[in-house]
């Protein structure tokens, strides 16, 4: 069977079971307030980026029940008629509020606020956090990359180490993070990022000579295209590359190295490529890069980085592990009450929040403040009482999404967004080190 143009589907068996029986207990259109955030950060991250909510808008427009989907859940679950009618006509007709993308998160962040029955808001559940674990986890490993590289470019090439799907919003997550570009093209033609990528080694081989190789590229690409030069000797790689640009009439733009020890193959190649005269050629690397990787390689005269596995893996980190829990709920007589779980290490808490982040005299963050409380304009008086940085934007409202925050210009904002928020944050949180998260969170509550 085809896959759905819907959204709907991308969820849990146990959304909708919670649905048909909030359904019969007449519960399930309690007003209800859901928060999506971490408990904590792993012990590698100083602080997270938050990445998809553009993604997730644009799911949303396409989150309906298909009929073919309404005959498949007949058929193969036990729901109940009365769930498969409401179901039929679902369409959010809620308000979202959340974290903009490219915005630095800390332990108790609400990234999202999801506000509606509890119908409507326990169905988006597995689609919010599904989107945000992977592209929150896939920017904060972008983000410590691009801290290490010192502002020399990186570039996503890790399209071929994951799925094939994950890959393009993977691309996304990168650029969010910092990243300069992808050799993923639906990436770029879906988001507008800018695509980059020559040749493999089999081109190399494919030829009688890397001489004609070379000579094969640059006749289609140009002299200012990057040549892979460690497929056979890079000493005599670097000597076909610069001579093969040479005789098509120009200067080569760089060479690429893939393997062997990159920073002492890095000063040989920048010195041979110097007394060559071929001092604006470039030197880009790749193979197996983390943040760590590239911190090391910091010394060497290398121009920019092609991280693949690590990047696409969140670098030993693949998911955020966020959570989405209910923290505000109508009592039954029109009064909202804060709810909270109290299970051991997994306690959370109640009531909706405002959030904001403290600056220091110097202009650093300080901390984070999450206010909570009934009354939003409290709330905000708080904040503004305390002066912080609201952090929160409005995203969706009684159903109707925001078009700006996931349109054409809406991943560049959130790339330069991230470049602020960094930039605000204490240097301990540049560290790439295990250690504590860069600012601690701080509750309040006025209830």
């Amino acid at each position: 069977m085809p896959a759905s143009h819907s959204t709907a589907l991308l969820t849990d068996m146990y959304e909708l079971t919670m649905l048909d029986a909030a359904l019969q207990a007449g519960t399930a259109y309690r007003h209800s307030v859901f928060e999506l955030f971490g408990r904590r950060l792993p012990s590698t991250r100083r602080f997270g980026v938050v990445a998809g909510t553009g993604r997730i808008l644009e799911a949303l427009e396409r989150f309906h029940f298909e009929p073919e989907q309404i005959a498949w859940l007949a058929d193969n679950t036990a729901l109940s008629e009365a769930a498969l009618e409401y179901l039929s006509t679902f369409r959010f007709s809620g308000n979202i509020d959340g974290y903009a993308e490219g915005e630095c998160y800390f332990p108790g962040s609400p990234l999202l606020t999801v506000e509606g029955t509890f119908a409507e808001c326990t169905l988006l559940e597995t689609l919010l956090l599904s989107v945000l674990n992977h592209d929150c986890a896939i920017a904060s490993a972008a983000s410590r990359m691009t801290i290490a590289a010192h502002g020399r470019p990186c570039m996503d090439m890790g399209a071929r180490r994951a799925h094939e799907r994950a890959a393009v919003s993977a691309a996304r997550a990168a650029v969010i993070g910092g990243f300069a570009g992808t050799s993923n093209l639906e990436a770029g033609k879906r988001y507008g990022i800018p695509t980059i990528g020559t040749s493999a080694h089999s081109f190399t081989l494919l030829h009688d000579s890397e001489r004609a190789a070379f000579d094969a590229q640059i006749a289609r690409l140009g002299t200012k295209t990057t040549l892979l030069v460690d497929t056979y000797n890079v000493t005599e790689g670097v000597n076909n590359a610069v001579e093969a640009a040479r005789a098509a009439g120009g200067e080569l733009g760089a060479v690429r190295l893939d393997s062997g020890d990159l920073v002492a193959q890095a000063f040989k190649v920048r010195g041979q490529l110097d007394a060559l005269g071929a001092t604006s050629t470039k030197i880009t690397v790749t193979n197996d890069l983390d943040e760590y990787a590239i911190a090391a390689l910091g010394a060497a005269p290398i121009d920019s980085y092609g991280v693949g596995t690590k990047l696409v893996t969140g670098s030993g980190v693949p998911t955020a592990a966020l959570v989405y829990k209910l923290v505000a709920r109508d009592d039954g007589n029109g009064v909202m009450v804060p709810v909270a779980k109290r299970s051991e290490s997994k306690g959370t808490v109640g009531g909706r929040k405002s959030a904001g982040r403290l600056v220091d005299e110097d202009g650093y963050a300080s901390e984070e403040v999450l206010v909570a409380g009934s009354d939003e304009a409290a709330r905000l008086s708080e904040l503004e009482a305390l002066g912080a940085r609201p952090l929160q934007v409005p995203l969706v409202r009684n159903g109707v999404i925001d078009p700006t925050a996931w349109g054409p210009s809406a991943l560049k904002e959130a790339q330069e967004r991230h470049v602020r928020s960094r930039n605000e944050l204490p240097y301990q949180a540049w560290r790439l080190s295990e250690g504590e998260t860069a600012i601690p969170t701080r509750y309040i509550s006025l209830d």
